[in-house]
């Protein structure tokens, strides 16, 4: 019988990788241009060697949570977190989802290999990575707000360190509540980058009276130099799963 909402549930698992190939052209800067033949075949080269290595896998707890004006506490922990614009996306949340997914380490191994035998290959492998973890992402959100509907509730976007005013630096403090490194093998630096580096961390509020907040362009602390924004488009993905 499955466990209500009303508990901390850590989940675990390996679940299949996604990849779309107009999201990876769209990274390499192939919108409206046609990709030639030697590119359109590196590009499956690397989508099927990535099926191949990719380890896929995550780690969440959902933690009831109160919510101050200065700052969100979670429940019999010490952890809190601070900052005008996660207060406004977690606001009216009841419990708050933390995740962390990773595509493992051998994906980082050849990016960093191909990068020095092959640098067109890594820059294309490194966007078939990107593709792959933003829908794993997405695949591990659809769960935790398939299991909060279940319960009556509803859920937020997720949101990740590095949106608005969230600082990176509560990484490690992300990393040690869910306890990530003994359960997918996730690390961070002392400047704060998640190892395995095709890796992410975010928080998904959960309440009855929530909304479904989207995240834009203007939460990115990446936005002033993003070349997305520039041409008026956004990084966000569009999902086709392999089966």
């Amino acid at each position: 019988m499955r466990k209500h909402l009303d508990y901390n549930i850590i989940n675990k698992n390996y679940i299949k990788l996604v990849i779309n190939k107009n999201e990876i052209l769209r990274y390499l800067g192939y919108r409206k241009n046609k990709v030639d033949d030697i590119t359109e075949e590196i590009i499956n080269e690397c989508i099927e060697e990535m099926f191949e290595i990719a380890r896929t896998n995550f780690v969440y707890n959902i933690y009831d949570i109160e919510i101050e004006e200065d700052s969100i506490n979670f429940r019999n922990s010490s952890f809190k977190i601070k900052g005008k614009d996660i207060y406004k996306h977690l606001q009216n949340s009841e419990k708050c989802a933390i995740m962390a997914v990773t595509l493992g380490s051998e994906v980082d191994e050849r990016i960093m290999y191909y990068s020095k035998v092959d640098l067109t290959k890594s820059v294309i492998f490194d966007a078939c990575a990107t593709t792959g973890i933003e829908a794993l992402c997405d695949r591990v959100e659809s769960i935790i707000k398939k299991h909060a509907i279940q319960d009556g509730y509803n859920t937020t976007s997720r949101y990740s360190p590095g949106y608005g005013d969230l600082s990176i630096k509560i990484q490690p403090n992300i990393l040690n509540i869910l306890d990530a490194q003994k359960h997918i093998g996730l690390t961070v630096t002392d400047s704060y980058i998640l190892i395995p580096r095709k890796s992410v961390t975010a928080l998904i509020g959960i309440g009855k009276d929530v909304k479904d907040k989207k995240v834009g362009c203007m939460d990115c602390r990446l936005n002033q130099n993003c070349l997305f924004a520039k041409e008026g488009d956004s990084c966000g993905n569009t999902k086709i799963i392999k089966g």
